[in-house]
């Protein structure tokens, strides 16, 4: 069966379920109570919500990065395939899932049950993401647009991102704390990465 699906319908889909999630995120930070407020005051109230909006950040750039990054390589499909609908339904899935695992390490925000299950949830956005990717690039081709190296570089800048936050979850086992801030250097090693190849690219 070689089904065909047009990918203006797929690609709305996708956006509005980016659009939901990244708006759940926000919900799941509680207003403090009343007898919070009474007993430690806002000041004390929003320094135990530290946790949430730190978890709530970080979740919600991590999603804005995904969505671009899915809109970069959507624009090389002329169209989506059996294959490519499932690789995307299963990365919207992930996504969809990521309020509440961000709600839950948020949460219990010491403890590396809730973490680690945090970073399996972003290795799956990741696998699955660069799963598509792979897809589309094979399927496509190359063309004057897509070129092997422009290939190889949304390939390689795919792949990082589930790389680090699987290496989170051994971290958290030699260093719980520093295993915490391991995701900064998504954005150091893919800064290294984009100036090679735009380098390389512009020879």
């Amino acid at each position: 069966m070689n089904d065909r699906f047009h990918t203006d319908r797929i690609n709305n889909f996708c956006d509005a379920v980016f659009a939901i999630a990244m708006t759940l995120l926000i919900l799941e930070i509680k207003v403090p109570n009343h007898e919070q407020m009474e007993s430690i005051g806002l000041v004390g109230s929003l320094k135990h919500l530290i946790p949430s909006f730190v978890g709530f950040l970080i979740s919600f750039l991590v999603t804005g990065l995904y969505w671009r990054a899915h809109l970069s390589i959507a624009k090389y499909a002329k169209s989506y395939d059996n294959r490519q609908l499932w690789l995307t339904i299963w990365l919207l899935l992930f996504i969809v899932l990521l309020p509440f695992s961000t709600a839950l390490y948020s949460e219990y925000f010491n403890y590396n049950h809730s973490f680690i299950f945090y970073c399996a949830n972003l290795v799956l956005i990741g696998l699955f993401h660069f799963l598509l990717v792979s897809s589309i690039i094979r399927k496509e081709g190359f063309t004057g647009e897509l070129t092997p190296d422009i290939a190889r570089w949304i390939k390689i800048r795919s792949l990082m991102a589930p790389a680090i936050w699987a290496l989170s979850i051994v971290w958290v086992f030699i260093e719980p704390l520093s295993a915490r801030f391991v995701f900064i250097s998504i954005f150091v090693i893919q800064m290294f990465v984009d100036r090679k190849f735009r380098k390389k690219l512009a020879v």
